[in-house]
């Protein structure tokens, strides 16, 4: 029995944190009551000294100290004071008028303000709760299918978790021990990607069934001109001219990839920032309005949180700050914003510090939990095992990336993306790397795929936020006055699989196509190493001395 145990130790320590988890006890005591039972247990049976628990105050003290994961408070209070001064509200209402009448448009609306929300909040819980609140109603009111509005508001949340500043790519980086600038840089393109399928599938959903996603009536758009048109013109100029100038200003510029996206769209929105003022400076002094309504009102709206997202990013992202320095300039800046719109409280700032108080202490007891369990684990040769394990798979790395795929997507019916990230990631990526996949390119492809752990019925987060929010009992509509059914959990549940589905298709396309995520790298020189020649000139001979 106790040759059976020692030749077993690992994969009984891991059979026993799953059955721990399945048992419902929290992830950061089931991770280290594993760790000091079976730290104890290996003691017992002479895996190792008593003296090798001694690493584990230095495994705590890291975790404290680690100054990348200051990062993910610093992005989780400007994601909070920036959804909780109303800008999620302002946005949504504004890019649904946008739309108008095209069927589907309050549908893209709300995937366009996802991927805001994303790039600014990086909190699923706050974009998913706040287009819950705001674009349901509406939704409802004008009789969009509740599968789809309920699965397309739950899906657009998510983004928050594969678009920059994500918290869980912060994670994810430290955990593979990359770059957070790296792992920021290679999922801009696929977060972007993901938002565009969930648009495609708005379009195929109201092409094919119209009256599932309907685009509003003449009544509900506003903003139009003295002469009853919408002023859809001068807002197609508007932007044509702002990417124009972005792109001008970029021209000469030697960067590639997301980095030359990011600095196009932030002078593109300066460009925009700046033509705003003066349409506002010309209509108050002289009564000149070269701007329509909708074109000005756009502006306003869009322009401050694409600013701070672009400034943040893009210092992020051309290495002028580190990823903790962004997120402290983004802090400041979403408060600076609040104020500018006369929303910053004493009761807000509170209510943002103690929900980022929650947040922070919730992943860094996780992490400890997780350093105690691997140090164990490490111990007891668990590594090894993985490694065997993992590296014996058929079809070499396609065959682990089939497998680590399937796996994720199952224990992501159980678990949430920080514990998929504390527990999983530091078993994987070791075997990644030796088997020579890119680990930002790893990363970013589990971060699509632990992206669905928000969207599993029955055990979803976004689904679990959505239905928080979601009416359980017939109300009258404040608008129209009319009675309206609720939504039922399992329209929720419903609605989430075909973006379930969508999600999995991302995931295939980024394994398909690695150069969504590996245009982080910049370009590859053209010089061939072998062509090189050092030419060494001979030393000159120094004059004779005169010693005379």
């Amino acid at each position: 029995m106790t040759a059976f145990l020692i030749d077993n130790m690992a994969p009984i320590m891991f059979g026993a944190l799953v059955v721990f988890l399945l048992l419902g006890y929290p992830v950061a005591f089931s991770l280290a009551a594993n760790g000091l039972v079976f730290g104890l247990i290996g003691i017992e049976l002479g895996l190792f000294g008593p003296n090798f628990l001694q690493a584990m105050p230095e495994r705590v003290l890291g975790v404290m100290s680690n100054e990348t994961l200051l990062a993910v408070p610093f992005f989780t209070f400007m994601g909070l004071i920036l959804e909780r001064s109303g800008m999620a509200e302002d946005l949504l209402d504004t890019i649904g008028q946008l739309f108008g009448r095209i069927r589907g448009g309050l549908g893209y609306a709300v995937v366009f303000v996802g991927a805001l929300l994303a790039a600014t909040t990086g909190v699923v819980a706050a974009s998913v709760i706040s287009m819950g609140l705001i674009s349901l109603p509406i939704m409802l009111r004008y009789g969009y299918d509740r599968r789809v509005a309920s699965g397309v508001i739950a899906a657009s949340g998510t983004l928050a978790q594969i678009i920059p500043p994500s918290l869980v790519l912060i994670i994810m980086a430290d955990q593979l021990g990359r770059s957070v600038g790296d792992m920021y840089e290679g999922a801009f393109l696929p977060g972007l990607m993901l938002a565009g399928l969930y648009a495609g599938y708005i379009f195929v959903v109201s092409t094919f069934f119209p009256t599932a996603a309907p685009g509003l009536p003449p009544d509900a758009i506003g903003f139009r001109e003295e002469n009853g048109r919408r002023g859809m013109t001068s807002l197609a100029i508007l932007t044509l001219a702002s990417i124009a100038f972005g792109w001008l200003v970029m021209l000469e510029s030697s960067t590639r990839g997301a980095d030359r996206v990011v600095l196009t769209m932030f002078f593109a929105v300066l460009f925009a920032f700046a033509v705003a003022v003066v349409n506002v400076v010309t209509t108050r002094a002289f009564g000149f309005r070269f701007l329509s309504k909708i074109a000005q009102q756009a502006t306003v709206v869009m322009v401050p949180p694409l600013f701070l997202i672009f400034l943040v990013l893009g210092t992020i992202f051309i290495g002028l700050a580190t990823p903790t320095e962004g997120g402290a300039m983004g802090a400041v800046g979403a408060v600076a914003l609040a104020a500018a719109k006369r929303r910053l409280t004493l009761d807000l700032v509170r209510q943002a510090v103690r929900a980022t108080a929650k947040l922070s202490a919730f992943a860094i007891f996780i992490l400890i939990g997780a350093r105690v369990f691997s140090l164990t684990f490490y111990g007891v040769n668990g590594h090894v095992w993985v490694e065997h394990l993992l590296t014996s798979l058929p079809g070499g790395e396609v065959g682990f990336l089939i497998f680590v795929n399937l796996l994720v997507f199952v224990l992501a019916f159980f678990l949430d993306y920080f514990e998929l990230a504390f527990i999983i990631i530091p078993l994987l990526a070791p075997v990644a790397d030796k088997l020579g996949i890119d680990l930002i390119w790893f990363g970013v492809i589990l971060a699509v795929n632990m992206q669905t752990s928000f969207m599993h019925p029955p055990f979803g987060f976004a689904l679990f936020f959505l239905r928080s929010v979601a009416p359980k009992f017939p109300y009258r509509d404040r608008v129209t006055g009319l009675e309206t059914a609720p939504i039922t959990t399992g329209q929720i549940y419903w609605g989430a699989v075909p973006f379930v589905i969508i999600q999995l298709i991302g995931v295939a396309m980024v394994i398909l196509f690695p150069q969504l995520v590996m245009h982080y790298k910049g370009s590859a020189s053209t010089v061939d190493p072998k062509t090189i020649e050092i030419q060494i000139a001979p030393p000159e001979t120094p004059p004779a001395l005169d010693l005379r």
